[in-house]
């Protein structure tokens, strides 16, 4: 009995195989290392990349807080008003405007809570924003980055840094 659906088992289990691998080549794959959708489709290749806008101009706080802050619907407008005012997403940040809300950004990077990360530390040993992001210049959409603490240890080795848990990361 089995011999007889041997030929239709094996056609079925190929047929499968062959799917499961068209699904990933061209929908997982693709999508691998990609951060979550954002309410507006921002593109950091664009603004950081070719408009060549400097990360502080969004990220206000990065330089004198431990959070780098994301800007306000007015910081966006302020040349998007005049700029492709009548694009779709442009307009969707028109009705954050219109409506005093906050665009609803989702979060991409993310440190443990436990560990208190400073940016103003980094940026006056004059760490570039790059060696811990990657290169955003280049990306449309930021890939989820959870820091461990193995990233981080490297990196101060590497640059003969405060290895002291309490003084370094943890007071």
């Amino acid at each position: 009995m089995l011999r007889k659906n041997l030929k239709p088992i094996l056609l079925v289990l190929i047929c499968l195989v062959l799917a499961s691998l068209f699904l990933m080549t061209f929908y997982v794959m693709p999508r691998a290392g990609i951060g979550p959708a954002q309410p507006i489709s921002f593109s950091h290749r664009l603004h950081a990349g070719v408009k060549r806008i400097d990360c502080r101009f969004c990220h206000p706080y990065v330089d004198r807080s431990a959070f780098p802050g994301i800007a306000p619907v007015e910081k966006c407008l302020f040349c998007h008003k005049h700029i492709i005012a009548k694009h779709p997403e442009i307009l969707k940040e028109h009705r954050y405007f219109n409506s005093n809300t906050s665009t609803p950004w989702r979060k991409t990077t993310f440190v443990p809570e436990h560990v208190l990360f400073n940016h103003q530390r980094h940026i006056r040993k004059q760490i570039q924003c790059e060696q811990c992001h990657g290169e955003i210049r280049k990306m449309d959409r930021i890939p989820k980055n959870r820091f461990k603490m193995s990233f981080c240890i490297e990196c101060h080795r590497e640059k003969k840094a405060n290895l002291d848990c309490w003084l370094a990361c943890h007071s």
